[in-house]
C-alpha cells in the first residue's frame, strides 16, 4: 500500500466532494472512510485510476450518510448523483482547497487549524504544538471550526494571509523532520507565487527555500540534531540559496515589508555567512526588531534574545531573556546556551538537563541531554 499516494490524493478527493455540495465535515468523514476501504482493498486489487476510485467510494459513503439523516432528505435530489464515469481529471486541487478552508465564516486561527488537520495531514498534537496551546484546547478549536462550516457552501474562498499561515506551519512541521511535508509546502507556495503577485507570498517562498537548502546538514548519523553553528556549510544547497535570495531581494524592493520577508532576511544573513563566526548578528538583531514590530510575537523576542547574545555578548542576551516568560518553548534551552557562553557552566548544565525534559522532539531531547553531559564531564 502506497501511503504517500493516498496522502497526496486526499486533498483532491476532498475538494471534489466539497465542490459537489458536500459540507466540509461530512466530506472529510466520507474521504476517511474511502481511505480505510482503500487500505483494505488495494493490496489485492489496485485500481487503474486511484483518484477516480477514491472519489467514487467517498461520494457513495457521503450519499449513504446523507440519506441516513432525515433532516437532510430534502437535499437528496441535488446530492443523489453518481460521479461521471471515466478517469478523474488530473488536477491538483490542494491549493484551491487551502483557500476554501480559509472560509470567511471562520476566524483566521480556526481556519488555519482546520486546514492543517483536514488538508495538511497534521495531527491535533502537531497543530497544538505549533500554536503553543494544550492539545485538548486545539481539539476543541478544530471541532468548533467543523461545526461552524457544517452545511456552509464553500463558494467564498478566504484571504491570502490565512493560506500563507497554513503553508508556513505545514512547512515548519516538515522542516522539523518530515522532508516530504516541507517539500509539499514549497510546491504549493511556488504555485501560489506563480498565480498571485504578492510580496509576502514571495517572502514565504524565499524563507522556505533558504531553510530547506540546509536540510542535508541538519542531522548527523542516526538522526542526531546538528545546530546551525555546527552544520557543514559545504552541504548547503547553494542553488536553492541563490534562488531564495533573488526572490527575497525582488520582494523587499517593493517596500511592502511583511513578517515572512523579515524572517527570510534573517535566514539569508545566516546563509550568506561563510562560517558561523562571520555571521552578521548586528543586522540580524535589526531584522528581529522589524519582525517584533510586525508581529509582537514572544517567539520572535526569544530568537532576538539569542541574536542579542551573539551581537552584544551573553549577558546582554540574558537581560533580554529575563523580560520573557520562562514558559515559552525552548526558553530554558536558550538560557542554558547563554549561561554557557557567559562561563557559568554549572547553571548551564542544569538548564540543559531541564530543557531536555521539556523538549518537544526526541532529537532535541537527545541533543540537550548530550550538552548537559558534556558540561558535567568538564566540571568533574
Amino acid at each position: 500500500m502506497d501511503e504517500l499516494l493516498l496522502r497526496s490524493l486526499t486533498p483532491s478527493v476532498l475538494a471534489v466532494l466539497v465542490r459537489r455540495g458536500a459540507d466540509f465535515a461530512a466530506a472529510e468523514d466520507a474521504v476517511q472512510d474511502a481511505l480505510v476501504e482503500a487500505v483494505r482493498v488495494w493490496p489485492g486489487d489496485a485500481p487503474r485510476d486511484p483518484k477516480g476510485w477514491l472519489v467514487t467510494v467517498a461520494w457513495r459513503r457521503f450519499l449513504d450518510a446523507t440519506r441516513a439523516d432525515a433532516s437532510r432528505r430534502r437535499r437528496e435530489d441535488r446530492l443523489d448523483e453518481e460521479p461521471e464515469p471515466g478517469p478523474a481529471p488530473a488536477v491538483d486541487d490542494t491549493l484551491q482547497l487551502y483557500f476554501l478552508c480559509a472560509h470567511p465564516s471562520l476566524t483566521p486561527s480556526s481556519a488555519v487549524a482546520l486546514t492543517l488537520r483536514a488538508v495538511g495531514g497534521l495531527t491535533t498534537r502537531q497543530i497544538a504544538r505549533a500554536y503553543l496551546v494544550p492539545e485538548a484546547t486545539m481539539a476543541q478549536r478544530i471541532s468548533r471550526a467543523k461545526r461552524t462550516v457544517s452545511g456552509v457552501r464553500f463558494d467564498r474562498p478566504g484571504d491570502v494571509s490565512t493560506v500563507l499561515r497554513v503553508l508556513y506551519l505545514v512547512f515548519n512541521e516538515g522542516y522539523s523532520g518530515d522532508v516530504d511535508l516541507a517539500a509539499e509546502a514549497i510546491r504549493l507556495t511556488r504555485q501560489l507565487a506563480a498565480a498571485i503577485d504578492h510580496p509576502e507570498v514571495a517572502g514565504l517562498l524565499a524563507l522556505m527555500l533558504l531553510h530547506h537548502a540546509r536540510r542535508a546538514s541538519r542531522t548527523g548519523p542516526g538522526g542526531s540534531l546538528v545546530p546551525l553553528a555546527e552544520q557543514d556549510r559545504g552541504r548547503w544547497d547553494t542553488g536553492m540559496i541563490a534562488e531564495g535570495v533573488g526572490i527575497l531581494q525582488a520582494a523587499l524592493a517593493r517596500d511592502r515589508l511583511g513578517e515572512f520577508q523579515a524572517q527570510a532576511a534573517v535566514a539569508a544573513l545566516h546563509a550568506d555567512a561563510p562560517t558561523a563566526e562571520e555571521t552578521d548578528w548586528v543586522q540580524i538583531v535589526e531584522w528581529y526588531d522589524e519582525l517584533a514590530g510586525l508581529t509582537d510575537s514572544p517567539v520572535v523576542r526569544l530568537n532576538r534574545a539569542v541574536a542579542v547574545g551573539e551581537a552584544d555578548g551573553p549577558r546582554a542576551g540574558l537581560a533580554e531573556l529575563a523580560a520573557l516568560s520562562d514558559s515559552l518553548p525552548r526558553h530554558t534551552a536558550v538560557a542554558a546556551y547563554l549561561h554557557e557562553r557567559a562561563g557559568d557552566l554549572p547553571t548551564a548544565a542544569r538548564l540543559y538537563a531541564e530543557a531536555a525534559h521539556k523538549a518537544p522532539t526526541l532529537a532535541e531531547r537527545d541533543h540537550l541531554t548530550r550538552q548537559a553531559a558534556r558540561l558535567n564531564a568538564n566540571l568533574r
